[in-house]
């Protein structure tokens, strides 16, 4: 579904991902897990077509996303849920989750709504209210449903449990299961690495803008290197 080949990105001198390769194929879950300023929000802003490469391809189900401009992207059939959720302070739930839609302009809009209520009851409970009054876990949510609601055939999701209570983390990383189950290939930005490996078809590890280490979820939740790095394990 998605290949990214040889790809470096620099913000001016500075090199952020230096020639990284991978593949996402359709139904996976994939992970990139490593330390901050390791070029994992980078990749995803490239692939959204928020950063231009400086070298290399995104390919998207045979169609090269090099040049093509991010509100072109949406349609193709991907959707990108940033870091930091970015959802709109002022607007109401229901308000949000339609922007998620803004460039739809089939029928199946309304049913797709109360999919996204379906998957998180809370903001059918307060569809009217604000959205800048939720939680942090509650506009987890939201994003995610304001990113189904194009329905995307690739989600990425950026660091989706940030910030977030160990049971509000949980609750999303069982979405994340859901949301593959139903049929949506996921391309997951977390650090938390055990709970994205363990949900991971495949898994890519990333330090300073290299990848370094690949495999299964399974294969590298069980690496001595990852879990020295990145599981707290000795």
């Amino acid at each position: 579904m998605l290949e990214v080949k040889d790809l470096e990105v620099a913000y001016g001198k500075i090199k952020a991902v230096k020639g990284i390769s991978f593949t996402v194929e359709e139904g996976e879950v994939v992970t990139l897990i490593g330390t901050n300023g390791a070029g994992k929000t980078t990749t995803l802003r490239t692939i959204s077509g928020l950063l231009r490469p400086t070298k290399g391809s995104i390919t998207f189900q045979g169609r090269d996303l090099t040049t093509v401009a991010p509100h072109e992207i949406v349609p193709l059939g991907i959707a990108h849920s940033p870091e930091g959720r970015r959802i709109f302070p002022r607007l109401t739930v229901e308000e949000n989750l339609n922007l998620g839609a803004f460039s739809r302009k089939d029928k199946g809009i309304a049913a797709d709504l109360e999919a996204a209520y379906e998957l998180f009851p809370i903001l059918r409970e307060r569809r009217s209210q604000p959205a800048g009054t939720f939680s942090g876990g509650e506009q987890q949510m939201l994003a995610m449903g304001r990113a189904m609601m194009s329905r995307p055939k690739l989600l990425m999701l950026d660091e989706p449990s940030m910030g977030l209570s160990p049971l509000m983390m949980k609750r999303i990383m069982t979405t994340v299961s859901t949301l593959q189950q139903q049929g949506t290939t996921i391309l997951l930005v977390e650090q938390n690495a055990q709970a994205a490996l363990k949900r991971a078809s495949k898994g890519y590890v990333l330090e300073v803008g290299k990848i370094v280490l690949s495999g299964s979820g399974k294969e590298l939740l069980e690496s001595e290197d990852v879990r020295k790095a990145y599981l707290g394990e000795d």
